[in-house]
């Protein structure tokens, strides 16, 4: 077997030069676009004063979780600041945010898609195991090739390594809904898009959401990777700490990302699973109006008169004879 070998490498790399000598027009406009998106929404979090971030972060997880989650975000987001990782933890937020919306735009309807055509999850299956399998320092490699150092390698290699999950969890809560709510659907006259948008969708919801959870998880391991291809924040912090073996730098920039996991975590969780954010203030105004209308019904209901005269109530036994025990 000396000297047999297949050149894999060298395909693919005439392939991404390939792509990179006939689509350098469309790697521009992502490189653009990629760039305006997360700069802009760095500079707004960067911009607004820090106590109105952290406020607005705590009303969003009162919102949709709990008072308590809501004081776990201040308690959270003012240890970030306290350690000095304001600005890079809101870099990597902003980072994970832009992956995170572009990931869910790709994933979801490649995952309807899926879930309604056999012949396109046949396709899409081997793809999603390959992208799962392999290690996510690879997909630096290319990213670098095609957009050079910076951002936009880190948000590409970002989104392809987040899509997955986001794409496997739609088909499978699109297929896992009740095939006899779909006929019923069916047998009212309903057209596939009512079907999906009516039936489907509203009942995957929590699936889907699951989906987008891991999407998010995934996206911010994925982002402190890309510091390695020098995208700005809490990722950068870390290879410099390793660089340098600085250990109190490495400790306050992971703390800082777990911080930002734990929150984006229980608000994805709390969109998927709305039954079990009961403590949420959305949850209580429901209960508020549940009983409103509850309350309303009983009002609005018609009395029943009672027609009975008082000589016939009177005439109306109040108590049985009691039964002899010997019968």
């Amino acid at each position: 077997m000396d000297g047999f070998r297949i050149p894999v490498g060298s395909w693919v790399d005439a392939g991404v030069d390939w792509v990179r000598d006939n689509l350098s027009g469309l790697l521009d406009v992502v490189a653009v676009v990629v760039r305006f998106l997360v700069g802009g929404l760095s500079d707004v979090l960067l911009a607004a004063p820090i106590i109105v971030v952290i406020v607005v972060a705590a009303a969003l997880a009162f919102l949709l979780r709990s008072w308590k989650l809501a004081v776990g975000t201040v308690i959270g987001f003012a240890l970030i600041l306290a350690m000095g990782q304001w600005v890079t933890a809101m870099q990597t937020l902003a980072l994970v945010l832009v992956a995170t919306i572009v990931a869910v735009a790709i994933s979801v309807p490649l995952g309807i898609w899926s879930a309604r055509n056999p012949t396109v999850r046949a396709v899409l299956k081997p793809i999603l195991d390959f992208m799962q399998t392999m290690p996510a320092f690879v997909y630096l490699i290319p990213a670098i090739t095609f957009f050079s150092i910076g951002v936009v390698p880190g948000v590409v290699s970002t989104v392809i390594f987040a899509l997955p999950p986001g794409v496997r969890l739609t088909e499978l809560g699109i297929r896992g809904v009740d095939s006899e709510t779909v006929e019923a659907g069916h047998a009212f006259g309903a057209t596939p898009g009512q079907i999906l948008r009516g039936i489907q969708l509203p009942l995957a919801m929590p699936t889907i959401m699951a989906g987008v959870n891991q999407v998010i998880m995934l996206a911010l391991s994925m982002a402190v990777v890309a510091g390695i291809v020098g995208a700005d924040g809490l990722g950068k912090e870390v290879v410099e700490s390793i660089s340098t073996v600085n250990l109190p730098k490495g400790v306050e920039a992971g703390l800082s990302v777990v911080v930002l996991a734990v929150y984006l975590d229980r608000l994805t969780a709390a969109l998927g699973d709305r039954a079990g954010s009961s403590g949420s203030l959305l949850g209580v105004w429901g209960r508020r109006r549940a009983a409103r209308a509850a309350t309303a019904t009983t009002a609005s209901a018609p009395q029943t008169p009672d027609v009975t005269s008082p000589a016939e109530r009177e005439q109306t036994p109040t108590d049985r004879t009691p039964v002899p025990a010997g019968r």
